[in-house]
């Protein structure tokens, strides 16, 4: 159930505002993979699920370790508990996970006939599940906090549902790219129909921003990056909803490995660009003006550190973005699940208390 007027229930914008680039007393933080392994409690609902894939379409557990972050640290956003390959499962391609090896699929793209008969999926039936923890969630955080929604990218997505799982040299779909580019084009096609109506059925639902998760487009050459995953991240950017309530829905985009085409991804009309660690925060944000906030970017490893060190990153990383509104911290990638849940705190508090001299 949607706030009637989220702009006044809604008691901490913060990281709202730094999207859209609007004055904020400090720096909003929110981390990559907050509900997850480096969590004891986390680690526990997970035991009781019996399997990643049934925590995921349970909404109650959804909903309930979605908020385990938030119990331990004063974070500025909630984001959905979910996968990214919720879409390609609904699908049909039979998701599964392989203890030790991650995510498979029983039925990845081989066959021209299996890429022709591609359908984007109806997300409030096949993906009911997700939509349904989106409302619950919202409820449960009762205007604390804003929620973020997420989808993998189109070209992400075509990577799982064509190698069928992960993969270090993405082979299959580079072969397909340069011999069959008609075919890819084809599943990036549906796919970016399919996000596109997956994200706004989650806005709908409370979602009030949504980032897209490219995490493979890094793995691309120049020109077939712009071809083949970007291309169709802006026609997801073109066709969401970006208002809702009387409030913007901010969008994020996050490609991993590309820092080398930040001026271009902050030309699809995206609100937030996502940085990892390689990337020079100062230099990244001369290179991209106002025209969106920057989300990133501390290298996840550097949480291993201790407290001390931890706080010094933080501040080598405010001091490089500099003065100004338009910064979310994060990390550079998801956190790690050896982490140490107190140096996440040691993090978060670093923030809110090094970035007030900056607004």
């Amino acid at each position: 159930m949607s706030d009637r007027n989220p702009v006044s229930t809604l008691k901490n914008d913060t990281f709202l505002r730094a999207l859209l680039r609007e004055p904020t007393e400090y720096t909003p933080i929110w981390i990559m993979r907050q509900a997850g392994r480096y969590l004891p409690e986390y680690c526990e609902t997970r035991r009781r699920a019996g399997s990643f894939l049934t925590l995921c379409k349970s909404p109650d557990m959804a909903t309930e370790v979605t908020l385990q972050p938030l119990a331990r640290y004063p974070l500025d956003a909630a984001i959905l508990f979910s996968d990214i390959l919720t879409i390609p499962d609904a699908m049909g391609l039979g998701l599964y996970f392989a203890e030790g090896e991650g995510p498979k699929f029983e039925r990845p793209l081989r066959e021209e006939w299996e890429i022709r008969n591609l359908a984007a999926p109806d997300p409030t039936d096949r993906l009911g599940y997700v939509i349904d923890a989106v409302r619950q969630i919202r409820k449960a955080l009762d205007g604390s906090v804003p929620l973020i929604g997420f989808s993998g990218s189109p070209f992400t997505l075509a990577c799982y549902m064509i190698e069928g799982g992960g993969s270090d040299t993405f082979s299959r779909v580079k072969t397909m790219l340069y011999d069959r580019p008609d075919l890819l084009d084809h599943i990036l096609a549906v796919n970016a129909e399919a996000v596109t109506s997956y994200l706004n059925a989650q806005i709908e639902a409370g979602a009030q921003a949504v980032m897209i998760f490219d995490s493979w487009g890094g793995a691309l050459a120049a020109g077939k990056y712009q071809r083949f995953s970007l291309k169709y991240m802006k026609q997801v950017v073109d066709g969401l909803t970006r208002e809702k309530d009387g409030r913007k829905v901010p969008v994020i985009v996050f490609t991993k490995g590309g820092g080398l085409w930040l001026e271009e991804i902050a030309a699809i009309g995206c609100d937030g660009l996502g940085l990892d660690w390689t990337v020079d925060l100062g230099d990244a944000r001369r290179r991209v003006g106002r025209r969106v906030a920057l989300q990133g970017n501390l290298d996840p490893n550097s949480l291993f550190a201790s407290p001390q060190a931890i706080e010094a990153e933080v501040a080598q990383l405010l001091a490089s973005y500099g003065a100004g509104s338009g910064h979310v911290f994060n990390l550079g990638h998801g956190v790690s699940q050896f982490t140490k849940p107190e140096h996440v705190g040691a993090l978060v508090e670093a923030v809110h208390r090094l970035s007030r001299a900056y607004h």
